[in-house]
């Protein structure tokens, strides 16, 4: 039986709407959230720093006991645009610093000015007939170097990245000063990713999983069907039934008990109470594997199909 860590489970920001972020941040805080995964992108840091100014304000925990993460769009990935970009987030937030900060996709875009448009998105220029993505010529390199001397003035505690491959976590290794503490990608029962997660492990560094239910953050937008829930596999819900537990319990519980953090996302209260509750039971090694053969490498959050889809570019960054 494993004893509850707080930033096992974190609450994920993404597609949490303006006018319940705050509320949400605060909720989740009170019942014991302590690990925030927050994006320029998802446009509701402002609400998120609200919440998290009068959770604070109420003494529901500390500062220092906050894990707040948030991510590097793909305009800024320029090095004069970096400090910037993360200045600007950490406006909205109302914070002094981040503890993790992170690129959010291996994707250099040509850059926006804030105050033409925030947050930027994928499009360069929705007012042309056409529009579409445009790429800007950055290394990664260039980009993880001007981050890592955000580290060094004190802005950021630590910086890792999301939606790498082994190709890239390799390369990043090779010229990183200050190591990646953190890889954040898409895993669960349909896309495990054991190779991945063993390689970031090896480099010492944690991995957070997104949309650990996979389908189910996806069908709202089109990219996954209902027929694809992994809740409704019959080994999830035996583990449900033995335990006492709800599905969506027994597949978090997987993700943590694989040493992986877990981001969920929910505006519930209730809901946010039962998903950090899954630290009182523990699968077996036999259920573990069991619910990881489920894998049939399903990647729901993949550019290289909803890029030409939403935004008339192809832009592929798996195999």
């Amino acid at each position: 039986m494993s004893t509850k860590n707080t930033t096992d489970i974190g609450l994920g920001l993404w597609k949490i709407p303006n006018d319940q972020c705050a509320e949400t941040v605060y909720n989740a805080i009170q019942v014991g959230y302590r690990h925030l995964d927050s994006a320029c992108d998802y446009g509701n840091e402002v609400e998120v720093g609200e919440g998290i100014s009068r959770a604070l304000a109420d003494g529901l925990c500390t500062r220092e006991e906050l894990t707040v993460t948030s991510k590097l769009w793909n305009t800024y990935h320029s090095p004069e645009h970096v400090k910037p970009a993360l200045e600007k987030i950490l406006r909205d937030l109302g914070l002094d610093y981040l503890d993790s900060f992170l690129i959010h996709f291996p994707i250099a875009l040509a850059f926006v000015p804030f105050e033409e448009r925030y947050p930027p998105e994928w499009i360069y220029d929705p007012k042309v007939e056409n529009p579409g993505m445009k790429s800007a010529p950055v290394p990664l390199s260039d980009t993880w170097h001007a981050m890592e001397a955000l580290v060094h003035q004190g802005l950021v505690k630590r910086l890792g990245v999301c939606n790498y491959s082994t190709g890239l976590l390799n390369d990043l290794m090779s010229y990183a000063s200050i190591k990646p503490a953190e890889l954040q990608i898409e895993s669960h029962p349909y896309l495990t990713q054991e190779r991945l997660i063993r390689l970031a492990k090896s480099y010492g560094m944690a991995v957070t999983a997104f949309s650990p239910f996979g389908a189910l953050s996806y069908v709202e937008l089109d990219m996954a069907g209902e027929d694809e829930s992994v809740l409704t596999q019959p080994v999830i819900t035996q583990c449900a039934q033995k335990y006492g537990k709800t599905a969506a319990q027994v597949v978090l519980r997987w993700g943590a008990q694989r040493g992986c953090s877990v981001i969920t996302k929910t505006t519930k209260k209730a809901r946010l109470e039962e998903n950090l509750s899954i630290f009182d039971f523990a699968l077996t090694e036999e259920e573990m594997s069991a619910i990881a053969a489920l894998n049939k490498n399903r990647r729901f959050n993949d550019p290289g199909h909803f890029c030409e889809a939403a935004f008339n570019t192809f832009y592929p960054i798996y195999d």
